[in-house]
């Protein structure tokens, strides 16, 4: 396993503008709430050919589907229903066998486990990008998006993006992990392309 620590606050020693991966290998890209993960994989994933998993179009094609008396209810009661519907959409991906870029809130570590052996089924490799921005500074990205998430929630985020934090950081990255790659917000602007093969 290799870790290549891009940035780690608060220095900023490698700012690269493209990221290239094996053809049809596997990129989680984590971080908290609000982090820039939507925004950095649209602008730096231009490859009609590399399929995109966000949870959130989980949300959006589950919300769009619910009747319009119930557009209202709590996220919590359908979350399972979307939860579902996300992890389908991974599943199909990774049979696809093409490159995957999966956006991932970094909780579930069983998650890139799964990534893992299914990227390595298909003969290719799990590659973790982590977003590693101030709390502060994801809030602010909550607010700026107009989808804010529960304090409880995002102090269970935060714990969670502590402890893959530090497994990044370790020798030998993420466990399961081909490469491990940690930006800070710097670093993550600095990024302008995101590229496999």
């Amino acid at each position: 396993m290799r870790t290549d620590v891009t940035a780690r606050a608060p220095a900023c020693p490698d700012r690269v503008r493209e990221l290239r991966y094996p053809a049809g290998d596997v990129l989680v890209v984590s971080g908290l709430p609000g982090s820039g993960k939507s925004t950095l994989i649209k602008r730096a994933v231009r490859d009609e050919a590399v399929l995109c998993i966000d949870s959130q179009d989980a949300r959006a094609r589950v919300e769009r589907r619910l009747p319009p008396g119930l557009r209202r209810l709590p996220y919590a009661l359908y979350r399972p229903v979307v939860r579902g519907a996300h992890y389908a959409a991974l599943r199909r991906a990774l049979r696809s066998g093409t490159s995957l870029v999966v956006h991932d809130c970094g909780q579930w570590p069983w998650v890139r486990r799964w990534l893992a052996r299914g990227a390595a089924r298909r003969g290719g490799s799990l590659h973790v990008l982590l977003l590693a921005v101030d709390p502060e500074v994801a809030l602010a990205g909550q607010a700026a998006r107009g989808r804010t998430v529960s304090p409880a929630a995002f102090r269970h985020h935060r714990r969670a993006m502590d402890r893959l934090t530090r497994s990044a950081l370790a020798p030998g990255g993420v466990p399961g992990a081909a490469t491990t790659r940690v930006l800070d917000r710097a670093a993550a602007t600095a990024l302008r392309a995101i590229t496999f093969g």
